[in-house]
């Protein structure tokens, strides 16, 4: 394993990064994300900012209502500015640009949505790594997730070649180069080595993903994303313990899981081994290998693939020749 640089900071003497809260129809979720942020030490320093989209439909009208009265009272913060969207914008649009107005005003902020429950040592976290490494371009990112990895230092944090976004933090000299339309698509598309290693060597489908956005069929601001992070050779921290958990994955959500893991339990100890900005191979193999295992293990058998040829072959799913 890769000698770790640990870097002692004071999180007193930091410029607190605003908090994107992004809400919706889902009041047990939100309320749970914010009474998990608020137990951080940093919240009482932290300005928060929540955006509310509107209904998408008379059915979400109630929920909606419900989400805006919590949040009115939402307090244990320095300020709480609340932003109610007057016409549905569907959550990719309103991530897009509350991140670009918060990183316009500010610099830097933290991006949670209404399913993240985080550590308390969330938010020191996020502040120091802004801090410290907010003047190198290589560093594009900064997550609070990490897939359910094991024999790793969870007191430490390392650089990958990747992008999440289950409770993250960006700079504005980052996000500025964010490519919404996908345009390196056609890159990918023509180069197999590439695009082996943006699905981390295989292990999960992130291109198809990307190919769904494309031919319209989702609306992925994070597949987008990551496309830029990857083709500007950008890396971003993560810890070796989550600090952030998705209570999310019930249906409830737009996306549904697109990490190919999820953790269930979040990091109790602070995080204090931060490393030099270089990739680390070591923990990109064992991802490579827990996403592996993961895609072996639903690999549905070659009886039960058959069977479901036959079945919908049967049913007229498949056509029949003439």
């Amino acid at each position: 394993m890769k000698t770790k640089l640990v870097v002692s900071l004071d999180p007193s003497t930091s410029t607190r990064a605003p908090i994107a809260l992004f809400v919706y129809n889902r009041p047990t979720h939100t309320r749970q994300t914010v009474e998990a942020l608020s137990t951080n030490a940093l919240a009482a320093d932290s300005d928060l900012f929540i955006f509310s989209d509107a209904p998408k439909s008379d059915a979400a009208i109630e929920s909606v209502a419900e989400v805006r009265d919590y949040v009115r009272r939402i307090d244990g913060f320095r300020s709480v500015t609340i932003v109610e969207r007057d016409r549905n914008w569907g959550v990719d649009p309103s991530i897009i640009d509350g991140v670009r107005t918060l990183c316009g005003r500010f610099g830097q902020v933290i991006v949670l949505e209404d399913d993240l429950v985080t550590s308390p040592w969330f938010l020191t976290y996020m502040n120091r790594s802004l801090d410290l490494y907010r003047y190198d371009e290589r560093v594009m990112q900064v997550s609070g997730f990490m897939f359910p990895i094991s024999g790793f230092q969870d007191t430490n944090a390392t650089f990958l070649k990747y992008a999440t976004c289950w409770g993250w933090a960006t700079w504005d000299r980052a996000w500025s180069k964010f490519q919404p339309d996908a345009n390196g698509y056609q890159i990918l598309a023509n180069d197999a080595k590439r695009r082996h290693a943006f699905d981390i060597n295989g292990s999960y489908d992130y291109f198809g993903l990307l190919e769904e956005y494309v031919t319209g069929k989702v609306d992925a601001w994070d597949i987008r994303w990551y496309l830029t992070v990857y083709l500007l050779d950008g890396l971003s921290l993560f810890p070796h313990k989550s600090l952030v958990s998705n209570i999310g994955l019930d249906g409830s959500g737009v996306h549904g899981d697109r990490s190919g893991a999820t953790e269930k339990t979040v990091a109790q100890r602070e995080i204090t081994g931060f490393p030099r900005v270089e990739a680390d191979p070591v923990m990109w193999k064992a991802i490579e290998n827990h996403l592996m295992g993961i895609k072996k293990k639903n690999a549905p058998s070659i009886v039960k693939r058959v069977t479901r040829l036959l079945s919908r072959y049967s049913l007229g799913l498949i056509h029949r020749p003439l």
